[in-house]
């Protein structure tokens, strides 16, 4: 499978899911972006067009983050989630955008169950 075809399928992926869940400030959209070596997870509220939280293994706090990369994802799941209850956001929409449901999304999504978000 080539690199277009690859980013083609994620991108009409990505379409669909987002047609299914938009976020709100109540419940808000957990959206994961998985790099080849980083990973970013934000919360966002789709009827004001803004990001609520945003975490990521490349901000300064993370950097010292050891360990294999499906590690440091339940570890930043985790971190989203703790800052999310700290807002008082318990339930979230999750949005996987267009990346399968395993490996380093996974482990982000069971970190930031573990921490208390329900989705």
């Amino acid at each position: 499978m080539g690199q277009v075809v690859k980013v083609a399928r994620r991108q009409k992926i990505k379409k669909r899911s987002k047609a299914r869940g938009q976020g709100t400030a109540e419940k808000p959209r957990l959206c994961v972006y998985r790099s080849l070596s980083q990973i970013y997870a934000q919360l966002v509220d789709d009827n004001n067009g803004s990001t609520l939280l945003a975490v990521s293994s490349m901000s300064k706090e993370n950097k010292a983050l050891k360990g294999s990369k499906t590690e440091v994802s339940r570890a930043i799941g985790k971190q989203i989630g703790e800052k999310a209850m700290e807002k008082g956001i318990t339930k979230v929409v999750f949005d996987r955008n267009g990346f399968r449901y395993h490996g380093r999304v996974q482990a982000l999504a069971e970190g930031a169950r573990e921490a208390g978000l329900v989705f």
